[in-house]
């Protein structure tokens, strides 16, 4: 079994600041990708940010300078600093890891629950 595990969502004002975490756990045998996407009320999911095991992180242009991403690959965790944070961020915000699982050659997706990121005054 794997699993993913976030936390640090909530309500906060604009212009405030949140960090997400998501920990992956269970019989991993390696990590690949690791990342963000967030679903709005009524529109489709998209990506936030990507930190990539070649070092490298990726994320969507609205996010680019508010954002950051990171990741301890020694705790499996993936975190997101999110500042300067607009109503329009409200969403519910999914980490994601593409994990081979010990004993397969196979990579998978696996989400995690998702948490609730609400930007309001």
């Amino acid at each position: 079994q794997v699993q993913l595990v976030e936390s640090g969502g909530g309500l906060v004002q604009p212009g405030g600041s949140l960090r997400l975490s998501c920990a992956a756990s269970g019989n991993i045998a390696r990590i690949n990708d690791m990342g963000w996407y967030r679903q709005a009320p009524g529109k489709q999911r998209e990506l936030v940010a990507s930190a990539r095991t070649d070092g490298r992180s990726i994320y969507a242009d609205s996010r680019k300078g508010r954002f950051t991403i990171s990741r301890d690959n020694a705790k499996n965790t993936v975190y997101l600093q999110m500042n300067s944070l607009e109503p329009e961020d409200t969403a519910v915000y999914y980490c994601y890891a593409g994990i081979v699982r010990l004993g397969s050659f196979v990579q998978n997706i696996y989400w995690g629950q998702g948490t609730q990121v609400t930007v309001s005054s």
